[in-house]
């Protein structure tokens, strides 16, 4: 176990995961609880775009991802204004649209696609920086300082927009600050995690703490605590079965749901 911490990417790695697990759980709480489960999947699909921007112009795409990333969710809050009643035509738009511009202009680039898409579509612990890790730390602490500093207008906005507008919360505001804090956090996670899983690292800690959260406060400490475990404990498992990590940690994430599910239902009767 502890020659992993012999390898300088495996302890970049370590801390990039425990960085992360810090604050995807809190943001999948509220994705889950404002039933935009599908919104980190659809920021996630719309960064391959910006990848394949960083590829066409010939510019990090990490600083191309963050852009696009971002501008997707601004217009997802727009979008979301627009389609009230139908949220899911709004992801739908979003995840087809970002989609279609990164094959458009990945088929665009050519020879010039020297960057392994691989590396964004499934993540690379191999490849993590100090940089990065940094990056995640800072991200962390912005969304964590932001939860407590803004827990209960947060809380009444998930759960009664109309309340939350009668008490003169700006709703809006809050809803596209939390959207953009959402895709910058999910920017920053691709390169690690990967686009096709990032969703579900988001999600599932949030989707298991609910099982046997008894307060909105428990859910949230219970996520972050459920993430960090089962992160790391895909992380180890990545890297002695020789597996991508956003599938290790997913794979673990969803037996824990399996387990903790049955658990909570055998202690039912």
């Amino acid at each position: 176990m502890l020659e992993i911490l012999t390898y300088p990417f495996m302890r970049h790695a370590i801390l990039a995961i425990s960085a992360i697990a810090l604050f995807a759980p809190l943001l999948g709480v509220f994705l889950v609880l404002r039933r935009q489960s599908l919104l980190s999947d659809t920021l996630s699909h719309v960064s391959l775009a910006g990848v394949a921007f960083g590829v066409l112009f010939s510019i990090n795409p990490s600083w191309t991802t963050l852009i696009i990333v971002i501008l997707a969710a601004i217009f997802m809050e727009w979008l979301r204004m627009v389609y009230k009643n139908y949220m899911e035509l709004a992801t739908a738009i979003l995840m087809s649209a970002g989609l279609a511009l990164a094959l458009f202009i990945i088929n665009m680039a050519g020879s010039k696609s020297s960057v392994s898409l691989d590396q964004y579509l499934f993540g690379s612990i191999l490849t993590i920086s100090s940089g990065q890790v940094i990056m995640l730390f800072v991200i962390a602490v912005i969304v964590l300082v932001a939860f407590i500093a803004f827990m209960r207008p947060l809380y009444v906005m998930t759960f009664d927009e109309d309340t939350a507008l009668v008490d003169g919360l700006p709703v809006r505001l809050m809803s596209l600050a939390f959207n953009v804090v959402t895709g910058l956090a999910i920017a920053l996670m691709i390169p690690i995690c990967g686009a096709l899983l990032v969703s579900a690292i988001m999600v599932l800690p949030a989707s298991i703490a609910m099982i046997f959260g008894k307060s909105f406060k428990q859910v949230l400490i219970f996520s972050v605590v459920i993430g960090f475990i089962g992160m790391n404990a895909g992380l180890v498992a990545s890297y002695y079965y020789n597996a991508p990590a956003s599938s290790a940690i997913t794979l673990i994430f969803i037996l824990l749901f399996l387990l903790v599910t049955l658990i909570k239902r055998f202690a039912r009767g």
